[in-house]
């Protein structure tokens, strides 16, 4: 006799050293633990949906002198327990401690359209070269940098908010959140992740490495944080955030017991440690998002006192889902915001750092990590996702010839626009050099991978590792014949 899991296992990681196995299960369950290489591990209930209980089982494995494979089962109320694929066991890979770690790093992982599905030939193929890649060289962490599932088709699928879009505007902001609604859309969020998540490759590298998540609008919905006021505070709105916020953080975040959290009590979900001399670092971008801010006050003090007490060695890894460093957008939005189009806007102008209303707060970014750049001795890069275009920038310090790179992965499922969709894009917007300060000292720039265009309008995800040079090599693992690869100095 066996149990079925509904989700997972979702391998997790929150520290040099703190493994956690998360899974879903229904609500008959009264008891699960975790074996780890022979050791039981108690998993606690750590949070419920309408459909599922959700578990999570926390694991200390410290650096060895020589890298360890752990295998693990999961078992439910004493019986072992399968996944969706009636696998029962797994395992993961910990590298030595002064083993390079091999990471991989992903992002906009699904379809925004159901058209986007019926074109695309072998929708989760990359999932599959990812598990091949894995199994010729593990991977250490992976890292998910937003849009790991799409939620924008509950206004088509959710029968009361299908009927709520067909009112006008000014009945739309006065209308509440019905307990219909809130049911109705508790409802989808189960289903999505449950079926999202269910292909075979995705759900074995999801038990099998390690990840870290960070949300993106998709998660919410399309343009989630950058709609005009009266829309984001309406009790509709804030109702499908509630219920997305409370799926993202038991699947994503994996509860907030997470002990990676920059400030459990805030209204983040920043988060940040240090893995074999890298900090990975992963900014909210999405929580506290309105028009006029991308991150609250609150998450700055929580960032800078982590930059200023933690990121003080080593390498900093850290994951903004939309791009700081990208082509200019500045003309087209100026254009725009004169018509009566706003709303067309929000996920293709208003969600972009380089929109207007972001501009000094990605400058502060910027200025910000400069600065911890200079007195931390290791490489920042900058992991972004969120435009399905793969790329490669540079913020040129020449004050004192110190850099960061920014890496744009993206979409792992999501396709890329199409040739057409791509020339519009390129006649609206420019990648021409942009210097941060009056002496031109700080040069933001694109460049161009080794092996490919500059642009890369291909699937793809990302390998990163430190090569004996002491360079950091990227790779983009493409859907195409391109093998774009670049070393970060």
């Amino acid at each position: 006799m066996s149990s079925r899991l509904q989700i997972g296992p979702l391998l997790g990681l929150e520290s040099e050293q703190l493994y956690t196995v998360c899974f879903s299960t229904d609500k008959s369950i009264t008891e699960a633990k975790v074996n780890l290489n022979g050791r039981s591990v108690r998993a606690l209930k750590v949070g419920e949906t309408g459909g599922s209980l959700f578990w999570r089982a926390e694991h200390e494995e410290p650096p060895h002198t020589s890298a360890k494979l752990v295998r693990y089962n999961i078992y439910l109320d004493g019986e072992v327990a399968n996944n969706s694929h009636n696998k029962s066991e797994w395992t993961f890979y910990v590298p030595a401690q002064s083993e390079q770690p091999r990471f991989a790093y992903a992002s906009c992982n699904g379809f925004s359209s159901a058209d986007l599905v019926n074109k695309t030939d072998e929708p989760y193929s990359l999932w599959e070269k990812m598990k091949v890649s894995h199994d010729k060289e593990p991977f250490s962490l992976l890292l998910m940098g937003g849009d790991q599932l799409y939620a924008d088709e509950m206004w088509g699928s959710v029968p009361s908010l299908k009927a709520w879009g067909k009112k006008s505007r000014k009945k739309r902001v006065q209308s509440a959140f019905s307990q219909t609604m809130q049911q109705q859309v508790e409802r989808f969020y189960d289903d999505l992740y449950r079926q999202r998540w269910s292909d075979t490759n995705m759900a074995e590298m999801y038990a099998s490495i390690p990840s870290v998540m960070m949300w993106d609008d998709h998660d919410i919905f399309d343009g989630w944080g950058s709609y005009p006021d009266d829309l984001h505070s309406c009790d509709v709105f804030q109702g499908i955030f509630k219920t997305a916020k409370q799926f993202f953080e038991l699947f994503q975040i994996r509860s907030n017991k997470n002990q990676s959290l920059l400030n459990g009590a805030a209204g983040h979900y920043a988060l940040g440690f240090c893995f074999r001399g890298f900090h990975i670092l992963a900014l909210d971008n999405r929580g506290e998002r309105t028009l006029e801010q991308v991150m609250s006050q609150q998450q700055w003090k929580d960032l800078i006192k982590y930059l200023d007490e933690h990121a003080t060695h080593g390498h900093l890894l850290l994951m903004s889902a939309v791009p700081v460093v990208y082509r200019d957008f500045s003309f087209s939005e100026s254009a725009l915001d004169v018509t009566p189009w706003e709303e067309e806007l929000t996920d293709d102008l208003k969600d972009h750092w380089r929109a207007k209303e972001h501009q000094g707060e990605r400058a502060r970014l910027i200025m910000r990590l400069l600065n911890n750049h200079q007195t931390r001795s290791g490489k920042t890069v900058i992991l972004s996702g969120d435009v399905h275009i793969g790329c490669l920038g540079v913020i040129n310090d020449r004050r004192n010839d110190k850099r960061i790179h920014q890496i744009v992965s993206s979409g792992i499922v999501h396709p890329a626009p199409s040739r057409i969709a791509w020339l519009g894009i390129m006649a609206v917007t420019n990648d021409k050099k942009e210097y941060l300060n009056e002496d031109h000292s700080i040069e933001i720039s694109m460049l161009q991978p080794y092996h490919s265009d500059k642009y890369l309008r291909s699937r793809n995800f990302v390998t990163l590792q430190e090569g004996t040079d002491q360079k950091l090599w990227a790779q983009w693992i493409c859907e195409s014949k391109d093998k774009p690869v670049y070393p970060l100095s």
